[in-house]
């Protein structure tokens, strides 16, 4: 049985989408191997299907010599939860349907190792509330954004976690590792 590892970008006040304005913050080495630790202990991606879209053409044609996450993006199986995605064009991806807690649940079941999930906020949102994340990694980044779309938004369902670890980069971005503490 593997585990459901997330990572995200946010603000302070939890805004999760468009993190175009991650651009202002210098991407520090060692936020790379943070997220190399991730994908490392990973055998396979789960995406909601902006992210799908938004990752297939950045990513499907890098090399490792352009970036060193590319063979694991590329190569590695890529489960994709979308109600509307009739096919996936990068290899080894996998449209699984609408979100179905018990489809990711026998997903996490199966899996011969643990699942990355990058982004997508709308699934992460719905996974979180179903208990089916094990490990929260959150990149906050050092500004409030006001409006925009929240990891825990309003009204959703509470959650309890409990800290697994912690650094902080020179740009001002601090990693926050979790487990569920549920």
């Amino acid at each position: 049985m593997g585990k459901i590892a997330v990572h995200e970008f946010i603000t302070l006040d939890g805004v999760f989408e468009q993190p175009t304005w991650t651009f202002d913050y210098p991407f520090d080495p060692k936020m790379g191997e943070a997220i190399a630790r991730l994908m490392g202990s990973s055998k396979g991606i789960l995406l909601g299907r902006r992210t799908y879209e938004q990752f297939y053409p950045a990513w499907s044609t890098r090399t490792a010599e352009e970036d060193p996450g590319a063979p694991f993006m590329n190569e590695s199986p890529k489960y994709v939860v979308s109600s509307t995605l009739e096919s996936a064009d990068w290899n080894n991806s996998t449209i699984l349907g609408a979100y179905d807690a018990d489809r990711v649940r026998s997903l996490k079941d199966e899996a011969d190792g643990d699942l990355y999930v990058s982004g997508s906020g709308t699934l992460v949102r719905a996974m979180l509330g179903d208990g089916l994340v094990d490990e929260l990694h959150l990149f906050v980044f050092p500004l409030a954004l006001g409006p925009g779309e929240r990891l825990f938004p309003d009204g959703g369902p509470g959650a309890k976690f409990a800290l697994a670890g912690s650094e902080s980069y020179d740009s001002g971005v601090v990693h926050l590792g979790y487990r569920s503490a549920a």
